[in-house]
């Protein structure tokens, strides 16, 4: 049996932290989704108008949790917040949902995106290679190389905070490095520049695909009005928001974060500037390489791929497929290490499983860490990523909304508490990333309804799953 520690070591810098926040964000979003945006909102315009509005809800919202990790800084974060803002139903329901879609399924999407890319150099890992055919359930080569990957990397941090840090920084360091080189390259070495046609759409005319007579996307662009457009605008920010998303996992690791009042809202406001710079910047690289037809087309999606053949030619395929393949590693990792800290603090309360809330020797949350990665593992198996994301965004973003009207609440509450930070902007900023959210939110359900209220199903089964604990509490 091994040897318990009753308590985190604070081990992570400013640096470690920031780089948690930026490479938990950056995963494998940003090569693709830009594809299925500019299919929605046919114009470039509109294209970076949704890159700009999901880094202004991000930023907003990430120097506001600025003030309660001040107020809070201690393992578990969100739950936290949510807890002392308003009551432990609030916090366990935003833990359930992590353990049970948020955290997990993206886990598992990140995962496979890391296998798909290892297709280009490894095709037997592709997902053309079945595996298992039952019919009911199909099993590629790529799903378990992803179950792999998480196993991997949950093995890894069960060893300690400092292995799972040198990964995060040493990876997250190189594809910020590498992103950054992509973009320069973009703008300098294209030999044909496509800027000023793209941008004769600009915000004139929001333009859809809409279908054709046999139920298929069409390959023209057709005008639509305000209403769809603003549909459209929801829709296609579910891929933004997911990949700008768990810049608000540096907060579960608080207990690990030295000098945490000051270092995890300067984590939090560096890391989501440093990646909202880096998203759109890159969407105005493709916007320079690419033509907005090509953009929308990309095969599979891949428009990184596209637009780097512009200008680095074949080799610019496996360049990407390498950069994506850092990215997707360095992601995850973030991912996993701080994932169990909100079940250790939940089972500290009694509303976990009860091992859940200890420490291994080396100071980390062992059993929630391989109770999260079977969990994602069984995602893996799912193949349903795109619905997968959309849930995670609806839900995502409601738990946001309701963090963010925690700072209100305790301002009231706990008027004199130590607050090192305070929400940027206070109350406008708040309030706008407020109002913001809640129409993303009845956007999303308005273009997708069926998976939206999944996501919000799966948060109810929390009420009763609550109560149950509770009552297990009392025997």
């Amino acid at each position: 049996m091994t040897e318990s520690q009753t308590s985190f070591k604070q081990s992570l810098g400013l640096v470690d932290a920031t780089m948690i926040v930026a490479g938990s964000m950056i995963g494998s979003g940003i090569f693709i989704v830009s594809s299925d945006i500019t299919r929605h909102v046919g114009s470039a315009g509109w294209l970076i108008f949704v890159w700009l509005i999901t880094g202004f809800m991000t930023i907003t919202a990430a120097v506001s949790y600025g003030e309660l990790s001040g107020m809070f800084p201690k393992a578990g974060g969100q739950y936290v917040f949510l807890k002392e803002a308003f009551n432990p139903l609030a916090g366990f329901l935003y833990g359930w949902s992590l353990f049970a879609v948020i955290q997990t399924a993206t886990i598992a999407a990140v995962g496979v995106a890391f296998a798909r890319f290892t297709a280009y150099f490894i095709p037997e890992v592709g997902e053309s290679n079945l595996l298992v055919n039952l019919g009911f359930i199909k099993i590629s080569a790529a799903q378990l190389l992803a179950i792999a990957l998480i196993i991997f990397l949950t093995y890894t941090n069960t060893k300690g905070i400092k292995g799972g840090k040198i990964i995060q920084t040493t990876f997250t360091t190189a594809k910020l490095l590498a992103l950054f080189g992509l973009i320069i390259f973009g703008f300098l070495l294209v030999k044909h520049s496509f800027w000023h046609e793209n941008w004769q759409t600009g915000f004139t005319q929001a333009q859809d695909l809409g279908v054709d007579g046999q139920g298929k996307v069409a390959t023209t662009w057709k005008p639509i009005s305000t209403a769809v457009l603003i549909g459209a605008i929801a829709a296609s920010m579910t891929g933004s928001i997911f990949s700008s998303d768990a810049w608000n996992n540096v907060t579960f690791i608080a207990g690990e974060i030295k000098n945490p009042k000051r270092n995890i809202g300067l984590a939090l406001f560096l890391g989501t500037f440093i990646v909202t710079i880096i998203y759109i910047a890159t969407n105005l690289m493709y916007l320079n390489v690419l033509p907005l037809q090509q953009i929308a087309f990309a095969p599979n999606d891949r428009v990184a791929v596209v637009a780097s053949q512009e200008f680095l030619g074949e080799s610019g395929t496996k360049i990407i497929a390498a950069l994506i393949m850092v990215s997707t590693f360095g992601c995850n990792n973030g991912l996993i290490l701080a994932g169990a800290r909100v079940y250790y603090a939940m089972a500290k309360d009694r509303l976990f499983f009860k091992k859940t809330g200890e420490l291994n020797k080396f100071s980390v949350p062992e059993y929630g860490l391989w109770i999260q990665c079977i969990v994602a593992c069984l995602l893996c198996l799912s193949g349903s990523y795109g619905d997968l994301l959309t849930m995670i965004s609806f839900v995502v973003v409601i738990f946001y909304v309701l963090t963010i009207i925690g700072i209100f609440v305790l301002r009231k509450k706990m008027p004199d508490a130590e607050r090192p930070y305070k929400a940027f902007g206070f109350p406008v900023l708040p309030i706008t990333y407020i109002i913001l959210a809640i129409a993303f939110c009845i956007g999303l359900v308005y273009a997708s309804p069926t998976y939206s209220l999944w996501g919000l199903g799966i948060v109810l089964i929390g009420i009763p799953l609550y109560f149950i604990a509770i009552a297990a509490q009392k025997k």
